[in-house]
Parts: C-alpha cells; structure tokens; sequence
C-alpha cells in the first residue's frame, strides 16, 4: 500500500473512534432517561406519541411480551410497506407516472426494508415513487434501524438488572431511539450532503440535450415486444441516435442520510453511492462512509456506560476496530495488486504515488483504490449493504474480504444494535469456553453463563450460518436458481454465496453479476432475510429475559476480566474460528478457487 493509502485510512479510524465516545456517552443518557438539550425539543412530541398511541411509558414489559412487540410491529410495517408498492401507481407523488410494483418484487422489497437489509433487486429512478421512498422506504429506515437499538438496550438491561422480570419497554426505547438519536443526525447529515450537491427536490426528472449526439445498434423488436430476425435468421438490429438524456432527481438526500446512519444501506438511484447525484465530491464520500459506522462505533461505549465500565465498551470496540482495519488493509492491497490476468501478460500495475496501478474496474477514478476497498469493508462490517463501486469487479481475494465479514456474523460493528448485541452473544460463547478451559462456571458482566444462556447463543449463530449455507446449496442445485448467474465457474458460485451472505446477515449489498430479479430469488431470499432478522432476535431476547433475573456474582479470583488484551484477543479468535469452520468449504468452491485459476 502507498503512504496515501495508508494515510486515508487512519485519518477515518481516527475521526471514529474520536467521535464515538461522546456519542456513545449522550445515547447512554438517552436510553437511561437523562434530561438533554433535545429534551425540550422532542419532550412533548414523545408524551403526545405515548398519549396518542395509549402507551404507558412507565409499564415495563417481560422478555415474552417485549418480543411480541417486536414482531407485530414488524409484521405492521411489512404489510403496510407491501401494499404502499402494490398501489403506487394510484398514489399521489409520484411525477414520472412510475407503475405499481409487481408482487414479488414488492415482497422482497417490504421483508427487506423491514428487516433493515435493503436489499434492492430494482433500480430505484424507475421503479419507486417519490411517495414510496419517502413515506415507505425512508420510514423503514429510521425504524428497522430502531428496532435494533431497542433490542440491544434490553439485552443491556439484562445484563445490569439484577433479580428483575423484566427489561424494558419496545415503545418507549423506539421512540426514544428514533427521536433523540436516528432523526437528529440525519437531520445534520442531510444539511452536510446537500452542501455537497446530493440532490433534494420533488420536482419531475429532466430532459437535457446532449453536447455531443451518440449513437448505437440495438435489437430491432415487432409491436410485442419479440426479437426480430433477418433473412438469415439473425437477430435484426436497429441504429438509434440519441440527442438527449433524462437526468433523474428526487428527494435523495434525506434517505441517503439516514440509510448510512441506520446502517441500512441500499441506494436512492441504481448505482448506489457510486452516482453523482447521491455521492458526488470527495467529502460527501467521507460523511457517508463515516456515517456507516459513527453509530455501532458508539453503542459499544454506551454499553460500557450504561453497565457502568466503560472499559468493556472499550474491549468491544477494539476487537471490532483491530478486525476491520486488518480486513481493510487486505482488501486495499489485494486490489493495489491488480489483476491476476494482467499480471500473467506481464503488464505493470504497481500502484505509486503517481499511479493509481492497481485494479480500477468498476471503481470510481474519483474515488480510487483505497476509498472503494474502505467502504466495501465498512459496509459489509456494518451490515450497512450500500456501495461506491462494485464488488463483482474486485480481484477474487479482494471480493472475498467483504464476503468475509459478513460471514463473520456481521458483529465487526454490524447494523445498528443488532451488530453489538451479536458481539455481545459472541462474548458470552467466549466467556464459556474460558470457563471450561479452567474448571470454572462461567460469569460475564457478574451474570453466571448457564445452559439457557449457551442454548440461545448457540441457535443465534447457527441459525444464520445455516441459512446461507443451506439457501446456497439449494440455489445452486435448482434450475431456477442456477438461472440467475451469469458467470458460469467459481465466480458465478461466488455470487450466489455472497447473496446468501447479505441476506441472511442483513446487510444487502450484493456483487452484481446475479440476476436477483426473478420469482427464485424473490421469495429464497426474502425468506433469508426474514429469519436472519427475527429469529436472532428471539434467543437475543430470551437471553435478555433469562439473564435480568439472576442474581449480581461479586467477580473473584477465578473470574476470567473481560476488559483485558487477553480478552479482546479471544474474543477475535472466537469469531474467526467460528467464521472459519462454517465457511472456509464454500469459500474454497468460490474465490479461492477462482484465485488460483486467475493466477495460472
């Protein structure tokens, strides 16, 4: 790596982890019920939302009830999602005139916007209204990303009370999430990107004249819609001259805003973050990735604050940081690299100070190298999904780094709440294996780690790895799913194993070779997201319940600290190992393999 590169990358730790604490310290307050400056701004809206909906923000709910909540309340805003779609076309913002989406589209679309995966088989400029990214999309956005945050502060809660049945309520720790954290800084973010140019209008798209006409051949079609052939047989071609271009416009800013900050993900227009009306200087492209992971980046010292040792938000948060900057560094140098193929040509792709070298397909020149292989490892550590460049055009180690941290469970920061509370179920796996290795009943945070507890933490893991393990070998032993791919081979494995990936851990992004827009992947991965999403949340929460009833242990001699090196450091192996056993086949079958063909 160059020096510059090097320098990019920890001028963007740096500024995170500097803005995390005090972050992390007011959201603390936040969920603990402190008095703030936005208390007086968003106090009476909140007591009239609890009036209005009949909700009594004293009554605490048990684990039981607080998941209930959880789930109807997803299942509300799935159905709600679904039909604002299938009826756009009636609908009122909506200027293009765009039609309703069809049914299994719209399926997929509401599972995945609900579960916070924003998973997109659709181009948004031409396929959604104004109406439906705003009223829909945008919504789910804040409250997707919410949902998380609700369900960490009670597996935090589970953690500090002590002979308690119950850990809080859903209502009150939404709202408060939505209100005094997602909206004022998307507000903020929003004001940062419309300086920059990201567009925010409702007006209709533009028609501009070209400065120079082009033109081009394309397949001559009857009045059906059917190919038409030559003489010979052939397809028949057409010559089209095109003098002018549709600029698409839209209400961009906002959702752009709080899709980074709610690590959803997804884009405003097709080409994500990569298009210059959603991404268009050098610093809109720094606020964004540095969105991506400002939140996770500070749950981890609320947590500490919150339990009351900020030293074991600390300890999280260096496994997290030391894990992605690992990922970040290899991501950024195997594609410095460049490609396997050029380099059999004997052609030179050494980066410099001067040359970008390196492989540059599908990345933005604007960009380069070492921001694209940034935010391809931030958003896929984060469960965040969105993207600056494409991933299917990385080098086949360099495309495997991001396949592997979603892997990993997305808990190296991962989505809003639900990355730390994955860590924090990691954690407890962890604590247990210390406890075996010396004899001793395992204890984290002052709580024995019993049967339950393993119980829980166990389908939590294995529920995820085994739907991208088992979606996978399903897809690529059907005729429908084989269908999709367009890249016959270990790439074409590869991408079907990256879908999996994304959708199951809930981050989105994709590499973008798998046609992903058809009745197959619709529901399988719709499915794949869905249970990804709630039935993580489940054994998180009995979790929560089970630990909020046991009784404060005083640590003593034996009692493994969980805010030490020793700690972080088997903290990581755990994950890696864990990542490891599960995936390491699949990945041999994909980009390894791959690797060592580009390489012959």
């Amino acid at each position: 790596m160059t020096g510059n590169g090097v320098l990019q990358i920890v001028v963007y730790f740096g500024i995170l982890l500097l803005l995390a604490r005090p972050l992390g310290i007011y959201m603390a307050r936040v969920y603990e019920g402190d008095p703030s400056v936005l208390t007086r701004l968003f106090g009476p809206v909140e007591r009239f939302f609890y009036k209005f909906c009949g909700i009594n923000p004293d009554e605490e709910m048990g684990w039981k009830r607080y998941t209930a909540a959880v789930l109807v309340f997803g299942a509300a805003g799935f159905l709600v999602l679904y039909l604002l779609q299938r009826f756009q076309g009636a609908l009122p913002f909506n200027p293009q005139k765009l039609p309703s989406v069809a049914p299994g589209l719209a399926f997929n679309t509401a599972v995945s916007f609900v579960t916070n995966t924003n998973w997109q088989n659709y181009g948004g400029e031409t396929t959604m209204s104004y109406l439906t990214q705003m009223a829909g999309l945008g919504v789910q956005n804040f409250v997707s990303a919410a949902t998380g945050m609700a369900v960490l502060v009670a597996l935090v809660r589970g953690f500090k009370r002590h002979s308690a049945q119950t850990i809080g309520n859903f209502w009150v720790d939404l709202t408060r999430s939505t209100f005094y954290i997602l909206l004022p800084l998307s507000v903020v973010w929003s004001l940062l990107l419309v300086s920059q140019g990201v567009v925010q209008t409702l007006s209709e798209y533009k028609t501009v004249s070209l400065t120079q006409a082009i033109s081009y051949e394309k397949p001559k079609l009857d009045d059906r819609g059917n190919p038409v052939k030559d003489a010979r047989g052939n397809p028949a071609t057409e010559r089209v001259h095109v003098k002018e271009q549709v600029i698409p416009f839209g209400p961009a800013a906002s959702q752009i805003a709080i899709k980074q900050l709610g690590t959803n993900g997804g884009g405003f227009f097709n080409v994500n973050s990569a298009h210059p009306f959603e991404n268009p200087t050098a610093l809109s492209n720094f606020l964004e990735v540095l969105a991506i992971l400002l939140i996770p980046a500070a749950l981890c010292l609320a947590f500490g604050k919150m339990i009351g040792d900020l030293r074991q938000g600390w300890a999280l948060l260096a496994a997290m940081s030391l894990v992605l900057v690992s990922f970040t560094c290899w991501c950024a140098w195997n594609e410095q690299g460049g490609n396997p193929r050029f380099g059999a040509l004997g052609i030179d792709q050494t980066a410099s100070e001067s040359n970008p070298g390196g492989n540059m397909e599908g990345k933005e020149a604007r960009f380069g190298i070492v921001n694209s292989a940034l935010w391809a490892t931030a958003t896929t550590a984060a469960s965040n999904g969105s993207v600056n460049a494409m991933h299917d055009s990385f080098t086949p180690v360099g495309g495997m780094v991001p396949l592997c941290l979603m892997q990993l469970g997305e808990v190296i920061f991962g989505g809003v709440g639900s990355g730390l509370y994955g860590m924090l179920v990691f954690a407890i796996i962890t604590v247990f294996i210390a406890g075996l290795m010396v004899g001793r009943t395992p204890e984290y945070l002052g709580k024995k780690i019993e049967m339950f507890e393993m119980k829980m933490a166990s389908l939590a893991i294995l529920i995820v790895n085994a739907l991208v393990t088992i979606g996978t070998a399903f897809a690529v032993s059907t005729k429908a799913g084989v269908a999709g791919i367009a890249n016959p081979g270990p790439h074409g494995f590869s991408e079907v194993l990256y879908a999996f990936s994304s959708a199951a851990n809930n981050n989105g992004s994709a590499f973008a070779g798998l046609t992903g827009n058809a009745v197959f992947y619709h529901i399988a991965l719709g499915i794949a997201m869905f249970i990804g999403r709630f039935w993580v949340i489940i054994p998180v929460l009995a979790i929560a319940g089970s630990l909020a009833k046991k009784k404060h242990v005083p640590a003593g001699l034996g009692t493994l600290p969980t805010h030490t090196p020793l700690f972080v450091a088997f903290l990581i192996g755990v994950v890696l190992i864990v990542g490891a056993l599960t995936f390491v086949p699949s990945l041999a079958l994909g980009p390894i393999a791959e690797q060592f063909m580009a390489a012959r």
